[in-house]
């Protein structure tokens, strides 16, 4: 069974997962043709000190990583999950996904992230967190999953995550996108390294490095 808490110890330190979703979020933008098909997106206009990168599938899961100050604090929404609040009549969360989650964190549960618009039900079924000075990634310590091979999504959903060879990558965006993405240039991005034009014009040659950088 794959859960949130086999995640907690596949996941990079802070920094890394930094450099992880902000890459993944350049190379989706370069290799797309159309934004509005792009997945993954990253934003550092949250308020001092805060970013926050966000996924989304377009079929209803999606997840997002908010980097504070006071630490980093994940979230993530398998629709097809048996712990999504629609599985229950009054729209609660799971007990225990968010149950832990340490007071220094804790009000970004209340963010929009956490809740569909205009309903205001809880959109999550995992949640992990590292306090800054941390050493190790958390989650709830009291869930009962329920039966099944990855009852809260935390392995689809993070998989470019906790895999992080470059080939996995890849693989993902060949896949999504239906044409070649080079390997080289999946490297080159996810070491964090600046987008060139060179870089750019392998990953599309329709792309512009600007437009890929993301804000």
């Amino acid at each position: 069974m794959s859960t949130a808490h086999e995640t907690a110890t596949l996941l990079p330190d802070p920094e890394n997962l930094r450099i992880r979703v902000r890459a993944l979020a350049v190379l989706d933008a370069t290799i797309s043709d159309d934004p509005q098909f792009c997945r993954y997106s990253y934003s550092t206009a949250r308020g001092p000190g805060e970013e926050v990168a966000l996924m989304d599938n377009g079929s209803g899961d999606d997840f997002s990583v908010h980097f504070t100050p006071a630490g980093v604090l994940i979230r993530g929404f398998d629709h097809e999950s048996p712990m999504s609040p629609y599985t229950t009549d009054d729209e609660q969360v799971w007990p225990g996904v968010v149950d832990d989650v340490p007071a220094s964190l804790a009000p970004l549960l209340a963010g929009p992230a956490f809740h569909d618009e205009d309903i205001d039900a809880p959109r999550v079924t995992v949640c992990l967190w590292r306090e800054t000075g941390d050493t190790v990634w958390h989650t709830g310590s009291a869930i009962d999953f329920p039966p099944g091979s990855d009852p809260d999504g935390s392995g689809f959903l993070f998989r470019l995550l906790t895999d992080r060879s470059p080939e996995t990558v890849r693989a993902d965006f060949q896949d999504y996108y239906e044409r070649p993405v080079p390997l080289d240039a999946v490297r080159h991005v996810l070491a964090g390294r600046p987008l060139t034009p060179a870089i750019a014009a392998a990953l599309n040659p329709n792309a512009l490095p600007d437009d890929a950088l993301p804000h």
